[in-house]
């Protein structure tokens, strides 16, 4: 009996030294810093584009103020679906964070409506920071005959099929305001779907197609350099970028669109880590390299941190479902 105590008591200790090791080494995985290792900034479009743009100096950034890494992975395909859904269903832990333009509010809704299974929900990821939000610009060739926006809409409305516009992919940031222009001012142009922002851009200076509409970001240096023209703008007033170029408003269009750019992680990613990731976030916003880089390229910093910018994409979300079902389908 006495040795059976004994034997019992014995089991008893190991338990709780067992229990007390496992307590401390979870205390101690859970304490450890992040990031302990080098992270990856998915940018679902290639080079050239808005993401990529403001992706780049944001991640030379955040691996100063973070002492790891941050490093961009261009992931391009189905109008950046497939880059934003690999970061959708990645492993949340602070290693793999999305660059991300408002076309992340569209694709959901736009799988729908061809008859897809969503590559990935909204709920899926949660919002960190938006660094900028600018409206898409109208641009067409410096050698084009049209000289302003008048002259262009005329033409399209005479020659229905006959120009074509290029964009980073099916009801994407570039698809969908021009999806908006034609609907409002009723005309027709043949879309050609792109990979991304900088192959339209390529396609536009090359003439394969007739017109783009993308961020002031990815083409102010092609218009100063005299190789396109800007005719217009989905903004609300003049661009501080382009202070020649009216708005739709302006014109009597009734039109308004932004090209946003913001950073993701997986909606189960832990409290501590996004705390810490938005704050590295706010820093990289106010870092003068940052800002200059961005701000050089016509596309200055307008930043919200998560709360804001969390009631903005939810509202904005909203009125891309509506304007996605007004598309409807497209081949």
């Amino acid at each position: 009996m006495r040795q059976q105590l004994k034997f019992t008591t014995l089991l008893s200790y190991v338990a709780c030294v067992f229990l007390s090791a496992m307590t401390s080494l979870s205390y101690a995985q859970s304490s450890d810093p992040w990031p302990t290792k080098p992270v990856t900034m998915v940018v679902p479009f290639p080079p050239g584009g808005v993401a990529d743009t403001v992706g780049r100096p944001v991640a030379e950034a955040l691996t100063r103020i973070l002492g790891q890494p941050v490093v961009v992975e261009n992931k391009p395909g189905a109008g950046g679906a497939v880059g934003m859904a690999a970061v959708a269903k990645s492993k949340p832990d602070g290693y793999t964070i999305l660059m991300a333009l408002s076309s992340i509010s569209i694709i959901p809704e736009a799988d729908k409506v061809v008859g897809k299974e969503p590559s990935f929900q909204l709920n899926q990821l949660k919002p960190i920071a938006r660094f900028t939000a600018d409206p898409t610009v109208l641009v067409v060739r410096a050698d084009s005959p049209w000289k302003d926006y008048k002259s262009f809409i005329a033409d399209m409305k005479a020659n229905p099929g006959k120009y074509n516009f290029g964009s980073s992919g099916n009801y994407g940031t570039m698809h969908v305001p021009m999806e908006m222009l034609k609907s409002s001012e009723k005309f027709y142009m043949v879309h050609i779907p792109y990979t991304g922002a900088g192959p339209a851009i390529i396609g536009l200076l090359g003439g394969q197609v007739d017109a783009i509409a993308t961020g002031p970001s990815s083409i102010v240096q092609q218009i100063k350099a005299g190789k396109v023209r800007a005719l217009a703008h989905w903004g609300d007033g003049r661009l501080a970028s382009m202070p020649d170029v009216p708005s739709f408003k302006e014109l009597g269009v009734k039109i308004e669109f932004a090209q946003w750019a913001g950073l993701f992680v997986p909606s189960a990613t832990p409290d501590a880590i996004t705390n810490k990731l938005r704050e590295a976030a706010k820093q990289a916003a106010n870092d003068e390299r940052v800002k200059t880089v961005i701000n050089g390229a016509g596309s200055p910093i307008l930043y919200l941190d998560a709360p804001e910018f969390k009631v903005y994409w939810d509202k904005e979300s909203a009125q891309m479902v509506n304007v996605v079902k007004k598309i409807g389908k497209v081949e």
